[in-house]
């Protein structure tokens, strides 16, 4: 009778258990015999050594007479121990390193694997959980904002016009793109494209823009659901796609992944069937947290669309951050070698535990961005809040339409008459003020191309009008 083959992980753990029964170490051989693997003795070295470097097991005596035993702490991944690797400031657990060591071994040395329906089939929301309850309770306090008691959505078009930067960089970088910072400031504000990069990397980032702002803008509309979740695809792929009638589709045919064992559904059912139990689970659950990871998990790990996938799963995080008033999620300065190993961990062993923790490092450093940020904006003005909504549509008319000054303040007036006669005369002053510090730089907000503003700032400047 064949036993069945094992990979590497269930070896490791094999072995770890094995281990417990001798406090006082054992030998090569001791334990080949206690866990009773079907391994060469070179291979359940290098198993041992992958331990040991785990900081799991440690080694007494001699060459000849090596003994192994577990060190003191021998929990795999243990709630407290965050360890920072000698070449990263990331601090990782134990499984999370462990992990890193698994899927850093030869693709030959890794099992193939598909896809693992029980993965997302067997999750309860609001029962099961990838954050335990003190790291929630953490991401909320340093996630807090003065603007938790505010309309859903007001915290993120506050900092908008730097999160636009930050998150379309950021996300655009852990794919492989080679535009600076600067560069992606200058294309975003100025709509200037870099000279020495190619025309799909400026596409990606612009994609990143458009976006953000679809799930900033429109708050009560979006949500874990198709219409989100397809829409963000499809603006994310715009003009990125062989087929562009994909963007926004799920997929119909079998793909791989780069650098990877695991193979994704091919059925197009399947997809469709998993991909409604995704947004089914993603929308029970109540804590922001918790969906904004779940969805950092799931959607790249089903690839429910032809490519793309990582990047919505990215923004989609954002989401529940955004309904809750939450600091968003930017990814600064994550090493997208160690994200990409997150996801192998994921993709090819069903562990989250190095993504997590990549995870709640990259919150605590946006948290701390966006504070700093809002701090010097400023507390928001109560009447503003209230009246923003009326003021963005009248801004973007009097734009989009390139009307003059004159036209402007007629059609600011008949607006303002719609109003309660006490807040005519403030609506009207926060509105011109909108319109004389509007600039290449800031005009994204309202949705309009830069032609119309080029259009409509040409008009402005135009006394007779």
């Amino acid at each position: 009778m064949n036993r069945p083959q094992l990979d590497v992980g269930q070896e490791l753990e094999i072995i770890k258990n094995a281990l417990a029964a001798f406090p006082e170490g054992a030998s090569l051989g001791q334990i080949k015999k206690a866990t009773g693997l079907d391994i060469e003795p070179r291979t359940l070295q290098r198993r041992l050594a992958t331990l040991k470097k785990l900081g799991i097991v440690q080694t007494t005596g001699n060459h000849r007479s090596t003994k192994y035993q577990l060190a003191q702490s021998t929990g795999i991944r243990t709630e407290v121990e965050h360890t920072p690797l000698e070449d990263d400031s990331l601090p990782l657990s134990s499984a999370a390193k462990e992990i890193r060591i698994l899927v850093s071994l030869p693709e030959t040395q890794r099992k193939p694997v598909g896809y693992n329906r029980a993965f997302l089939e067997n999750y309860r929301p609001n029962v099961d959980s990838y954050l335990s309850k003190s790291e929630k309770k953490k991401l909320a306090q340093i996630g807090k904002t003065i603007s938790d008691d505010q309309p859903a959505g007001t915290y993120a078009r506050e900092i908008l016009n730097r999160l636009l930067i930050d998150l379309s960089w950021n996300s655009s970088r852990l794919e492989g793109n080679t535009y600076s910072l600067l560069d992606t400031e200058r294309l975003i504000e100025w709509g200037e494209a870099a000279d020495n990069r190619s025309a799909m990397e400026a596409q990606m980032i612009l994609n990143h823009k458009e976006a953000i702002e679809f799930i900033v803008q429109d708050v009560e509309e979006i949500g874990f659901n198709r219409y989100t979740i397809l829409n963000l695809h499809a603006l994310l792929s715009n003009h990125l796609l062989p087929n562009p009638a994909a963007s926004g589709r799920l997929r119909s045919f079998a793909v791989g992944i780069t650098r990877s064992v695991y193979v994704p559904l091919a059925m197009p059912q399947l997809i469709e069937n998993m991909f409604e139990l995704f947004l089914s689970k993603a929308a029970q659950i109540n804590d922001p947290f918790e969906q904004a990871f779940f969805a950092m998990v799931h959607i790249p790990y089903l690839q429910p669309f032809d490519d793309v996938n990582k990047r919505v799963s990215r923004l989609a995080a954002n989401i529940p951050l955004n309904r809750h008033n939450l600091a968003p999620l930017s990814f600064i300065d994550v090493p997208a070698d160690l994200y990409t190993q997150g996801m192998l961990g994921v993709y090819e062993l069903n562990r989250v535990e190095l993504l997590r923790d990549i995870f709640l490092w990259a919150y605590e450093r946006s948290a701390q961005r966006y504070a700093a940020i809002r701090q010097s904006i400023g507390e928001p003005d109560p009447f503003r809040l209230k009246y923003r909504e009326q003021m963005r549509v009248l801004v973007t008319e009097i734009v989009s339409r390139a009307l003059g000054r004159k036209q402007a303040t007629e059609l600011i007036d008949l607006e303002a008459g719609k109003l309660p006669p006490s807040v005519r005369a403030r609506f009207v002053e926060l509105v011109d003020t909108e319109l004389l510090s509007l600039h290449e730089g800031n005009f994204a907000r309202y949705h309009v191309r830069p032609s119309e503003f080029r259009n409509w700032k040409e008009a402005w400047e135009d006394r007779k009008i």
